[in-house]
């Protein structure tokens, strides 16, 4: 019986220290298994460290998509308004944004005018003023109004002022407002030494022959535009500047001098006789060479004379 007995205590014996040794490596795997894991984690952490240190995460705007988004065009209702013409949008990436762009107007009142849209200044006004002409949507259109300003206006196929395409863009180059002159020093003498500046005037904002957009309301551009027929200097300037008429200028000043006519609202702001864009088109962009030296013909300013006429007065 004895032997029987030991020989259980030793199977028994047996089997417990083969589960103790299985128990022991079980937990040796795991031991072995979270090193390997904290070693990844650590050896992680130090690559992604590295990484930012670098500069890794740092966003380049180069490869931002919405940097080359030059232009937003603001959706009109058409149902709202019926004198809108819907004609699309144009696009608003990767337009020219440097040099100029010709715009030829040709209207029934004599040789065509030539305008010098600026890319540089006003990218968007000239992506529309292109984006328009080739739908042909100033052709056979009349310019409605000759303001109080001194501009003729266009680009309204309805003739009303309300009118234009089914969206709307934002101003750009709106001049700023001139700078307010220095009150009077009571401590001056009665008759101070005359100013070598004193009888030049300010350069007009609006030189005769500036091309400006003119939204309703101001700020909300769309395709009517104003021709200066004469310098204007406003106190609060409002209209972005797309360009300037090249040749061609006294057709516009011809047309400045027409009579008015009562528009139906009580004001004679009319022409009398119709001016007709019977065509506008816009040709493909002129680079600036920033090498070019400006031409010698090109005329140097004058001193005015000693009664000099204002800017901005008729």
């Amino acid at each position: 019986m004895a032997s029987s007995r030991d020989r259980q205590r030793k199977l028994a014996r047996a089997k417990l220290d083969r589960q103790m040794a299985r128990r022991a490596a079980t937990a040796r795997r795991k031991r072995q298994i979270r090193a390997g894991i904290g070693s990844a984690v650590a050896l992680l952490l130090i690559v992604l460290g590295s990484f930012w240190a670098l500069g890794g995460f740092d966003r380049d705007p180069a490869d931002d998509t919405a940097a080359a988004e030059t232009c937003a065009w603001t959706t009109q209702d058409a149902q709202a308004n019926t004198d809108l013409k819907d004609v699309g949008t144009p696009p608003t990436r990767d337009l020219p944004t440097t040099g100029t762009r010709p715009m030829t107007i040709t209207t029934d009142q004599g040789a065509p005018v030539t305008v010098e849209l600026d890319l540089a200044n006003a990218p968007c006004a000239a992506a529309s003023f292109t984006h328009l002409a080739g739908k042909s949507f100033f052709d056979n259109t009349k310019c409605h109004e000759l303001t109080a300003e001194g501009a003729l206006r266009c680009g309204d196929p309805s003739g009303t002022g309300q009118g234009g395409p089914t969206y709307t863009f934002f101003s750009e180059n709106t001049p700023d407002a001139p700078a307010a002159s220095p009150s009077a020093d009571p401590s001056a003498s009665a008759s101070p030494s005359p100013s070598p500046t004193a009888t030049t005037p300010a350069a007009p904002l609006y030189p005769v022959g500036t091309v400006a957009m003119i939204g309703n309301p101001p700020g909300a551009n769309g395709s009517q535009f104003l021709i200066f027929v004469k310098d204007f200097s406003p106190t609060q300037p409002s209209y972005p500047i797309v360009g300037r008429v090249t040749s061609g200028l006294d057709v516009i000043k011809k047309i400045g001098a027409m009579e008015t006519v009562d528009n139906g609202s009580g004001v004679k702001i009319k022409p009398k006789t119709d001016v007709v864009i019977q065509s506008l088109t816009v040709g493909e962009p002129a680079s600036v060479d920033p090498t070019a030296v400006p031409s010698a013909a090109t005329p140097t300013p004058t001193p005015p004379s000693a009664s000099p006429t204002v800017a901005g007065q008729s």
